[in-house]
């Protein structure tokens, strides 16, 4: 199967990651990388009138080229639980409940840039891989694995069988994020803004922890916890001990 990806950024870390099978620009495009990369990669190229683009991806801001890409792949806990074993104290992100896309791809960006080992969420009530979470995520997410779930609180069991350690983050915790000291392979879950973490996954977790807050709101949305949190793990990671 595949999928309609669009915006300059996306479509490039597609073509390099070799999942590009077509790609339709405007006739006025001439962004010599995009097009470049299309000859050396023998990847087919159809013009077509602005106003066509447009109604190909529904008038999203597709920055002249939109690619047909194959489908998002989905990996299974055990590939990710495999390659945290070749890391001294992987990293791994779970999801609870992410609904929107601009946050996912977000998450995806900032896993990519702290090289996690990968992201594990729900099959079911979580916005799924598509275009809008490919653009949000500048191509990050051809390279950040994905594991998809049936049950959040099976895959925690599963993985902490395999050694990691379990941390939530809640607003409601009684201690904050920097009195951790993350020497350990570590699942970091972030749950959505609405609703937060389910009572069961917190009830699962090894530890809960909060960011303080200061001004007149009492919340971060999901990517922007995500980094602030998982900066300070991966400074901890590279800091003297």
């Amino acid at each position: 199967m595949a999928s309609l990806i669009y915006g300059r950024n996306s479509v490039i870390a597609a073509i390099t990651s070799s999942r590009v099978n077509k790609i339709t620009i405007a006739d006025s495009f001439k962004d010599q990388r995009i097009l470049s990369l299309a000859k050396e990669n023998k990847i087919p190229l159809l013009k077509v009138s602005t106003a066509k683009l447009n109604e190909l991806v529904h008038n999203s801001h597709h920055q002249g080229v939109v690619a047909e890409v194959k489908d998002y792949q989905y990996y299974d806990l055990t590939t990710l639980i495999n390659d945290g074993k070749k890391i001294t104290n992987p990293i791994i992100i779970m999801l609870d409940g992410i609904e929107d896309p601009h946050n996912l791809g977000a998450i995806l960006r900032i896993a990519d840039a702290f090289n996690v080992v990968g992201v594990v969420q729900r099959k079911t009530n979580q916005v799924p891989l598509n275009a809008t979470v490919d653009k949000v995520s500048t191509g990050a997410i051809n390279y950040v694995k994905v594991a998809e779930v049936s049950n959040l609180n099976v895959a925690i069991k599963k993985l902490k069988e395999a050694g990691y350690w379990i941390i939530s983050t809640d607003g409601d915790a009684k201690d904050t994020y920097t009195k951790l000291d993350y020497d350990m392979p570590i699942v970091l879950i972030i749950g959505s803004e609405a609703n937060g973490i389910s009572n069961l996954v917190k009830s699962n977790s090894d530890f809960l922890v909060k960011i303080p807050m200061y001004g007149h709101v009492n919340s971060l949305n999901a990517s922007n916890a995500l980094s602030v949190i998982l900066s300070h793990i991966v400074n901890l990671k590279h800091s003297p001990r």
